[in-house]
């Protein structure tokens, strides 16, 4: 049986703050095996983003064991990020550096 998933302190003020630059948010943390906590969407193009909380010493910031085995395998776009403002511009140059890439957004 699994049990509830644990969330940083900050994942809800991380989801509100790409909520207000019209970032569309999901939070995938219930899912656990190493998973990243959120999924956004920002201008038509996806990134996941595991949320550390960033008033913790480094120590305990640290990826767990099943967080960095799925980063280390994963071929998509991923980052983790500390605090709202970290995953603003995490998420805002995610899709400027698609965009200049001639990547098109999906509809």
């Amino acid at each position: 049986m699994r049990r509830a998933c644990k969330l940083d302190r900050n994942h809800a003020e991380i989801v509100e703050g790409l909520a207000a630059i019209g970032a569309k948010v999901q939070s995938l943390a219930p899912m656990g095996g190493g998973v990243p906590d959120l999924l956004a969407g920002f201008r038509g193009f996806n990134i996941l983003l595991e949320v550390k909380d960033g008033s913790l010493p480094p120590s305990q910031r640290q990826l767990t064991k099943a967080e960095a085995q799925w980063h280390a395998t994963w071929l998509g776009q991923r980052a983790v990020v500390h605090s709202v403002l970290e995953a603003q511009i995490v998420v805002i140059n995610h899709a400027v550096r698609c965009e200049e890439n001639g990547r098109q957004p999906k509809a």
